[in-house]
């Protein structure tokens, strides 16, 4: 399958336009590189938005779900280095999602991404996962620039775990129920699909969704497990 692992950290968020010099810096060069070091990281990609809000996307890759509430990683999240403490409070609108991989499908990745943030109505979670699944990702995956479809189920307990991180931020975290990714070339073959397409809001309410956040965003930067050995 094209993700890594089974689980998957994404997080969603704004951080003021006079701090992003020293908040990409960060990222790139301290954060990224410290969290796919964790044992059981596997890969960590980020992102900065073409449609759609907040500005940065970013997720990583994790063997498991497990994973993400490991003693390792706990422990650097418990233990947040000076330049973190520094950036960390500049970090808002903070959506951080722990979720289980359920549907990876497609051929490697892409340098663009749509997400899409959903919460569910009751009761229509399995029909919500099975037309993602069955229906809509085997057509996708065959158009022409699309090559991968991914569908998370989020777990609110994980995600809801207390850190010294967590404790910068201006509120605590949005939780989505179910993530969507789906990865193409460039961007135009994602336009379509959420703005009047099989993912727009209306489409993914009509079968199961209560609201969804959806936009577009382009790679920024990529790294590995197998980058740092």
């Amino acid at each position: 399958m094209p993700l890594l692992g089974k689980g998957v950290a994404a997080i969603w968020h704004n951080v003021a336009a006079e701090v992003q010099v020293d908040y990409n810096h960060w990222h790139v060069h301290e954060h990224v590189p410290e969290r796919v070091s964790i044992q059981g990281f596997l890969r960590g990609r980020r992102y900065v938005a073409i449609q759609g809000a907040p500005e940065f996307f970013h997720f990583y890759e994790t063997e498991s779900l497990a994973t993400l509430t490991s003693k390792a990683y706990l422990d650097r999240l418990n233990n947040p280095s000076e330049w973190t403490r520094r950036v960390g409070p500049t970090i808002k609108d903070n959506n951080r999602t722990l979720s289980q991989v359920v549907t990876s499908a497609g051929i490697g990745g892409g340098a663009a991404i749509l997400t899409a943030r959903v919460a569910t109505q009751a009761g229509r979670d399995a029909g919500f996962s099975n037309w993602l699944s069955s229906e809509v990702f085997p057509a996708l995956i065959e158009r022409p620039g699309i090559v991968a479809a991914h569908l998370l189920q989020g777990d609110q307990a994980s995600s809801a775990t207390q850190t010294e991180e967590k404790a910068m931020r201006d509120r605590p975290d949005d939780v989505a129920d179910w993530v969507i990714f789906i990865e193409a070339i460039e961007v135009g073959p994602l336009e379509p699909l959420w703005q009047d397409g099989v993912l727009s809001e209306a489409s993914l309410k009509q079968h199961g969704a209560a609201r969804a956040a959806l936009g577009t965003y382009r790679l920024h930067y990529t790294l590995s497990a197998e980058d740092l050995r």
